[in-house]
């Protein structure tokens, strides 16, 4: 644990210092978000903060390939998942500089899928009657869904400043720690690309934090949320691989199913916004992709929120779905529903109560 701890701070320290160097480069290469009608924020912004994120894990990598556990966790799969990063980041910083079109991204999207299952990320088996094991072609067609799905739920919250940045640490996290206890309970290994990964995130979330929160210094873009995305998405696939699938029984079947619900219970609040802006534009007889204030958190800002309360609200709201999953997988449920209570209960108090706390 003392390592991944190591691994955290490294690409905090990393990012928070590149972050301000990418920043410069990327108004002097023109990569600057202009305002738009749909946008929060009142003055342009740099993007490529995923740039910044992508040298931080490099440099991480590179140190913490000497630390006697982690160092294990490297390998095929690690590699694998560092390749369609780097494919998916530069698509990314084309897209903040230039607008790509959504069909271009779909594509790049899959071929960044595509690398992952060429070093062998892929889903293997699903609960269904039991576990089955899936034909390979099935599996590849579910993983290349499953990364696109996962990238654009994390690219569609990034609406205000440091949301997107703190739903993705808030989803690390509780993604290293599932990994963690499920490799400590199920004596699994726990030097796997899963938790090296997920500890990476955090860090990057960590280090870009202070550039990206209101007011927002730099964004971080297609760029970023993509590349997030993805590392997120293919950490719960390298996971459920790990697993042995013959060896999970009726009693222990629920805590291994956890890593592909996982995503999707933490990217709740996300997914939701995204479908009902799909069904509102749609009986609207507008286009699914027209852009609108209405997602969630305009809605929580016309309540008289300022962006900064409403983005700690979204925060909770996250960690109300994330921390109840990871407990509810070694924990009574009771626990785990008293935890989403009490989060649940606090984020009222946010949006209720302008004084608990000190923030607006």
């Amino acid at each position: 644990m003392r390592e991944y701890l190591v691994t955290v701070l490294l690409a905090a320290i990393i990012t928070y210092l590149i972050t301000p160097f990418v920043r410069d480069l990327a108004i002097k290469s023109g990569a600057i978000a202009q305002i738009r009608s749909r946008d929060v924020h009142v003055e342009p912004t740099p993007r490529w903060g995923g740039l910044a994120m992508w040298l931080a894990m490099a440099l991480t990598l590179v140190i913490v390939n000497y630390l006697p556990l982690v160092e294990k966790s490297f390998g095929r799969e690690a590699t694998g998942i560092f390749l369609s990063g780097t494919l998916i980041l530069f698509i990314g910083m084309l897209d903040d500089r230039f607008d790509l079109d959504p069909i271009t991204k779909f594509a790049g999207q899959a071929l960044s899928a595509g690398i992952l299952l060429i070093y062998g990320v892929q889903i293997l088996w699903l609960p269904i009657n039991g576990i089955t094991t899936l034909p390979t072609n099935i599996g590849q067609l579910l993983t290349v869904l499953f990364v696109m799905v996962v990238i654009n739920a994390i690219n569609f919250v990034d609406g205000l400043d440091g949301l997107a940045t703190g739903i993705v640490m808030i989803c690390a996290a509780s993604f290293f720690a599932f990994s963690y206890l499920l490799a400590v309970v199920n004596g699994l290994n726990r030097a796997g690309a899963p938790s090296l990964i997920t500890a990476i995130v955090i860090g990057l979330c960590l280090g870009f934090l202070p550039h990206n929160f209101h007011p927002a210094q730099v964004f971080m873009g297609d760029s970023g949320a993509m590349f997030l995305g993805l590392l997120i998405s293919a950490s719960a696939i390298t996971l459920t691989g790990q697993v042995d699938a013959s060896a999970i029984t009726e009693e222990n079947g629920g805590n291994v199913l956890l890593p592909l619900l996982l995503p999707f219970s933490i990217l709740a609040i996300p997914l939701l916004d995204f479908i009902m802006a799909i069904v509102r534009r749609v009986k609207a007889g507008r286009s699914p992709f027209d852009a609108d204030r209405e997602h969630l958190h305009h809605r929580i800002m016309r309540l008289g929120l300022t962006q900064q309360r409403t983005t700690i609200v979204l925060y909770f709201w996250t960690a109300m779905f994330a921390l109840p999953t990871v407990i509810a997988a070694f924990m009574p449920i009771w626990i785990a529903f008293l935890a989403g209570t009490v989060i649940f209960g606090i984020s009222i108090l946010l949006i209720k109560f302008r004084q608990v706390m000190n923030i607006s």
